[in-house]
């Protein structure tokens, strides 16, 4: 055993992980995997956005392959175990396995970080192969091959944070190509490399000029099927965990602190190319693990990161902002070689880049992009209210906070001052030439409202389907229902919230008391074309 050489961490780290409280077994990826071993289509890369399982993944596949441990003990209950012809290949193969975002102490250039690495290797294969008589100033590739030539062995190789070494600020240029180079000579057309398996966020297919690279099966989110549901976690998965989350809190004593429905407002929305919906991984275990809400993916990188892709860009950006920001999406087509480029110049390059590092998601059965969540829009709208070079949708995020207080207050001369000023900006988003135009315009309003709501936009209630209901995350806060309407009152709008009975969706079951203890209030927008003007009405329900 070395520390790349069948290493004990990647066993240890995915032990680790499946005896967690919320762990969702994903072992059946090694049966798409196994069948590949030591054929033409052995080399695997599996690009998805920070935070989304991938080491465990690379974890799993060494810890299940690799002859560090016995992990029966893992393995046994997991659905790779009823997988018959795989679950042979449990602990017989050689792993090395490389995770490319460990650094050495002080370690402030390329020669020292790769150094580390190829000597490490070296050492762990002349231990574990003293009669091949290896050097160890020599080439990784050619001691690999010395060892396959004289002992027949090939290896398993597990790359995690394959684009690591583009993130680190001591990397090149010239690294950086030395670095392919290197991942070529290591990996590419090797007879001992018996499976090649890589992850990261970044794509490799279009990352250099030559070949490093090609002969890579690679798979991304956005554009690929296959392993779609790998990464991630599934509707019914999550289901399954808050199931779990329920009877540990009854068990302690504990309250809910987490609702199922807040879990898919906050943390669903990611898109896969096979159409399959996904959680963020890591919000989804934080929130129940610590029984509460809040933004734990996007704490791990600062709100700057979304406005470092638009800032060059503001004013062809700023609109597909406000449709954005109001749940629309925006037509984008992928490109995503983009977030390898060290400029971004074009609106397609921007969303693409976006898309590779999860800040956006892509629907491919409409080619637009979207805020995949409230965790994310919690971010830009931060954004917006912290950078005023963004214009009219700067002063509108600010302007938010003072509409939501209006409504409550029933002040409807301010709120209908506010959609004036809101649609004299100079954004063609608020010509109101569709109904969909004065959504998105009520939605950008209400921002500050996310702040202490869910806001759900065409939800079903009562008899038909209003067009926006505002869920108060706390019981004492007031209910509201939004109805809109252009050419017409407001008060034909309250008139059809009461007449289809919209508020039941704040009562609780027959014979539960009401399930929120504020008030219910109907409110009604209008916008007349011809005048021009906005009218608004605020009545108390209940």
């Amino acid at each position: 055993m070395g520390m790349y050489l069948d290493s004990r961490n990647p066993y240890e780290s995915y032990k680790a992980a499946a005896t967690g409280t919320y762990f969702v077994d994903k072992s059946a990826l090694l049966k798409e995997l196994i069948p590949a071993l030591g054929t033409e289509e052995r080399f695997f890369c599996i690009t998805r956005p920070r935070r989304f399982g991938k080491s465990v993944m690379a974890n799993m596949i060494a810890a299940f392959l690799g002859k560090q441990a016995d992990t029966a003990g893992i393995f046994r209950s997991l659905q790779i175990a009823h997988e018959q012809q795989c679950y042979l290949h449990l602990n017989q193969h050689r792993v090395i396995f490389i995770d490319f975002s460990r650094v050495s102490r002080d370690c402030t250039g390329y020669a020292q970080y790769i150094g580390r690495i190829e000597d490490g290797i070296n050492r762990d294969i002349m231990a574990a192969y003293p009669q091949c008589q290896l050097a160890f100033g020599g080439a990784v590739w050619d001691n690999l091959q010395a060892v396959f030539e004289t002992a027949a062995q090939k290896f398993v190789i597990v790359i995690d944070e394959w684009d690591a070494p583009f993130h680190m600020s001591f990397v090149t240029a010239e690294d950086r190509k030395q670095y392919l180079l290197f991942l070529k000579s290591l990996l590419k057309g090797q007879a001992y490399a018996e499976l090649v398996y890589m992850t990261g966020v970044l794509p490799i297919t279009k990352y250099s000029s030559g070949s490093e690279l090609n002969g890579f099966l690679e798979f991304d989110m956005a554009g690929s099927k296959r392993f779609g549901t790998y990464f991630g976690f599934t509707e019914s998965e999550t289901d399954m965990l808050y199931r779990k989350y329920r009877k540990l809190q009854q068990a302690s004593g504990q309250a809910l602190g987490v609702t199922r429905n807040a879990l898919k407002d906050w943390y669903d929305g990611y898109d896969t190319a096979s159409g399959v919906r996904i959680y963020n991984p890591r919000s989804v275990v934080y929130a129940l693990t610590n029984n509460q809400i809040r933004n734990y993916w996007t704490s791990s990188g600062p709100y700057d990161e979304i406005f470092y892709y638009i800032r060059h860009n503001v004013a062809e950006i700023r609109d597909d902002l406000a449709w954005m920001m109001s749940g629309e999406g925006v037509e984008a087509k992928m490109l995503e070689y983009a977030a390898t480029a060290p400029q971004l110049h074009t609106k397609d390059q921007i969303y693409s880049a976006m898309t590779v590092y999860g800040l956006l998601t892509y629907r491919k059965e409409n080619e637009r992009v979207y805020i995949p969540n409230r965790e994310l829009m919690e971010q830009y709208r931060e954004m917006l209210v912290s950078n005023e070079s963004l214009g009219y949708m700067n002063r509108l995020a600010r302007e938010s906070a003072g509409m939501l207080k209006a409504t409550l207050a029933g002040d409807t001369e301010r709120m209908a001052e506010i959609l004036k000023y809101v649609h004299d900006t100079e954004s063609p988003v608020f010509s109101y030439n569709s109904e969909a135009e004065l959504s998105a315009v009520v939605n950008l309003v209400y921002l500050a409202a996310r702040d202490r709501y869910r806001v759900e936009r065409e939800d079903k209630a009562g008899e038909g389907f209003v067009d926006f209901i505002f869920y108060p995350q706390y019981q004492g806060e007031d209910c509201l229902i939004l109805e809109l309407k252009v050419n017409a009152t407001p008060k034909e709008a309250i008139r059809q919230i009461k007449d289809r009975r919209y508020a039941l969706r704040f009562a609780g079951k027959l014979g539960e008391e009401r399930r929120y203890a504020g008030r219910v209030l109907a409110v009604g927008i209008s916008y007349d074309r011809a005048s021009k003007k906005h009218a608004c009405e605020v009545e108390v329900l209940s």
